[in-house]
């Protein structure tokens, strides 16, 4: 009987705290107490003011911090020496060039697993540094199952994507035995230009100049610094939105064949970005970092320049970002079922990290809007549809949503350009899914 009255007190607390989150949208931007919207649509402070702060919606343009620029690099996933988890990052990109969450682990010195469990959200890895325009490769093999979703994108702060997504029952696909066979997938990405490849294989080019909407006045087109994403994650567990379901091919058989030592898995190894000279560089003020001057958030609002991308603590923020450092030593982030907190010396602390998976889209049944660049003003904003579509993609549901990882799923809208590439992947239908775990 403790047992059971002790397991309700623990349920009941949990739903408290989920409830006392404070959320934001375009309507309800994030207070001073907890200035950073994350991506799932949830304030809070530390990691909700590094990669995935949503401008936009945060209290104001200073609290999410600057992100890293990118450097070329080749990464040969033969060791995780570069990973850090993402309740230990604090925005120092020298400290780790992938920022993971989940369970990523080592496969024969050859590549990592990203591994789902039944009671997990899967696995996250996403670069440390932005990419603003370049070509980025990676040799990966993708997971097999219904509900089961292997994801290689590229995401803005402000929403913009491009994504290879492979759904596991799919076997219509550009390429042969995805998830037997090793294929490089690449993303080539030009202020003009963007063009999905498969072994050298040009799949498909969305041409800017083609992504103009004359209502709007605005080019729909992925413009703004983003980072690398590889993901595996459960678009088909039960409980998630019924169209998000029948998208992912059926609810998740977690006894299936390809459940291999407990989890399903996907593996990536030779991640290659090459980075062009920052596109089109309209507030170049230096190399270090990326930031938007205001919150249109298209391209010519972007400045590069020297300011820090460094928090001295999970207290800290965009406006305080040395907030917590006499006591750094002591303040370490933790999780707790799906959220988490800092552990210092103050009280009454906000929320220090972002969901379970800390990146992906944070929508709940929006139609997909976007915020992109007319031909050249900094004065455009407004809303649309995506600017591509799959021929495979669906759209069952009360819209449609990019990426999601993560376990929150707050109230705010989609603002980025998202694009696909066409039969090889398939544009998410509605996820929206809140899972206890």
């Amino acid at each position: 009987m403790k047992t059971i009255h002790a397991v309700a007190a623990l349920t009941v607390a949990a739903a408290s705290a989920v409830q006392a989150m404070i959320s934001c949208d375009s309507n309800n931007p994030c207070p001073s107490s907890a200035p950073c919207c994350s991506s799932y649509g949830y304030c809070g402070v530390g990691a909700y003011c590094l990669g995935g702060c949503y401008p936009k919606d945060s209290f104001s343009m200073d609290s999410c911090m600057p992100a890293p620029i990118c450097k070329s690099s080749d990464y040969d996933f033969n060791n995780m020496n570069g990973f850090i988890e993402n309740t230990e990052y604090l925005g120092d990109p020298s400290s780790g060039n992938w920022v993971f969450s989940g369970d990523p682990l080592m496969y024969n010195n050859e590549a990592v697993l990203l591994t789902m469990t039944e009671d997990s959200s899967g696995t996250l890895l996403s670069s440390t540094r932005y990419v603003w325009y370049g070509k980025m490769s990676a040799t990966m093999k993708t997971s097999r199952g219904a509900g089961v979703v292997t994801a290689f994108i590229m995401m803005s702060d402000v929403k913009d994507e491009i994504d290879f997504e492979f759904i596991g029952t799919d076997k219509n696909l550009s390429a042969p035995n995805t998830d037997s066979q090793w294929h490089t997938y690449t993303i080539d990405w030009t202020p003009d230009s963007l063009s999905w490849e498969v072994d050298g294989q040009v799949l498909r080019t969305l041409n800017r100049n083609d992504t103009y909407n004359e209502t709007a006045g605005q080019y729909h087109y992925p413009q703004t610094p983003s980072r690398v994403q590889f993901s595996l994650w459960p678009a088909g567990k039960a409980g998630n939105a019924q169209g998000t379901i029948e998208w992912a091919g059926g609810e998740i058989d977690w006894s299936s064949q390809y459940m291999q030592n407990g989890y399903y898995y996907a593996m990536v190894k030779d991640v290659v970005s090459l980075n062009s000279l920052r596109g089109r560089c309209y507030n170049n003020q230096g190399n270090k970092a990326y930031w938007y001057e205001n919150k249109y958030g298209t391209n010519d609002t972007v400045v590069v320049g020297n300011n820090g991308t460094i928090l001295s603590s999970f207290l800290a923020t965009g406006e305080e970002p040395k907030k917590g450092a006499s006591s750094s030593s002591t303040s370490t982030a933790t999780k707790s079922g799906n959220k988490s907190s800092a552990s210092s010396s103050a009280t009454a602390e906000p929320e220090t990290i972002p969901g379970v998976s800390g990146g992906g889209s944070r929508e709940s049944g929006s139609d997909v809007a976007s915020d992109s660049s007319s031909s050249g003003s900094s004065g455009s904003s407004g809303s649309s549809g995506s600017s591509g579509s799959s021929d495979s993609s669906s759209s069952s549901g009360s819209g449609s949503t990019g990426f999601s990882q993560g376990l929150e799923t707050g109230s705010g809208t989609n603002d980025g350009n998202r694009v696909v590439a066409g039969s090889l992947v398939a544009l998410v239908a509605f996820f929206a899914a809140a899972m206890m775990l």
